[in-house]
């Protein structure tokens, strides 16, 4: 009775209705973006033929992501959820990767641990109306557009702080908007790097990143004071204590995300990671 398929450009609209119940902040270029980096591996659960549920992955070299299972409310307690992830943890066995890694929901943890996930570390949602006073940046601090010339570098620190080689994901959100890109300066010295996107509640701030711990607060800060008027949702791993200082100046913590891995474990520098890309590739 449940079948699981392919998700093509025609399950879209599923994605949105899903999502929109579940209350999350995807928007439709979001999901868009997710089929285009894995087109083989998202996927749709049908009941009796009618599609009720989504899972998505994403592969970067060995590491791969799980994200947006969702299973349409009516439905749920059918075992499609457990279903949907057994199909999803053989196309990425299958595809042979060493690391499978995620972002839990207080929800989901217990049934992510049952099949085999493991607890890394806890990353905080802060979220709020950022007010005018946070465009206000401290002496010597500057806040800049990252140019193509320093998109190298980027995707350097990225790959250094997160440990796999995301740079499909960021050469896609560049190319779509390389004016949420920014980098954070004092005086000459470049400190981070920041990038952001669009969503259906809240501006999606991250990845934001450091090169050295002592400049986390001062990263995280410039990132902020750029989205100063707009509602904002930032997920701040809870031992990056600096960064998470900054954000308690504006915002107020929303809820607490679990990012597990299963089979080999991969260590994001969490010093350095003021902000993560967001539940759907870390």
């Amino acid at each position: 009775m449940i079948r699981i398929r392919p998700m093509t450009t025609a399950d879209l609209p599923l994605g949105m209705r899903l999502k929109q119940q579940a209350g999350w902040n995807q928007t439709l270029a979001d999901w868009q973006r997710i089929l285009q980096l894995e087109p083989e591996g998202c996927f749709v659960a049908e009941y009796a033929g009618q599609p009720v549920g989504t899972a998505t992955t994403c592969l970067f070299d060995s590491v791969a992501w799980i994200a947006m299972v969702l299973v349409d409310e009516p439905f749920r307690g059918r075992g499609i959820g457990s279903r949907l992830m057994e199909h999803v943890l053989d196309y990425l066995n299958h595809r042979q990767v060493s690391t499978i890694r995620l972002d839990a929901t207080p929800l989901g943890r217990r049934v992510y641990q049952k099949l085999g996930f493991v607890c890394q570390y806890d990353l905080t949602r802060w979220e709020g109306m950022l007010p005018a006073a946070a465009s206000a940046l401290p002496d010597g601090l500057t806040l800049g557009q990252l140019l193509p010339e320093q998109f190298e570098e980027f995707c350097a620190l990225d790959r250094l702080v997160t440990g796999t080689n995301r740079r499909r994901l960021l050469e896609k959100l560049f190319a779509e908007a390389p004016t949420r890109f920014g980098i954070v300066r004092r005086s000459e010295l470049v400190l981070g790097y920041w990038a952001s996107r669009p969503g259906a509640k809240a501006t999606q701030i991250g990845p934001v990143l450091a090169h050295a711990p002592h400049f986390a607060g001062e990263v995280i800060r410039a990132a902020v004071s750029a989205f100063a008027g707009q509602y904002v949702f930032i997920d701040i791993p809870v031992v990056n204590l600096a960064a998470a200082a900054q954000a308690a100046q504006w915002l107020k913590p929303q809820r607490n995300l679990t990012r597990m891995y299963r089979g080999r474990p991969v260590a994001d520098r969490t010093e350095l990671l003021c902000a993560s890309f967001g539940p759907e590739k870390g």
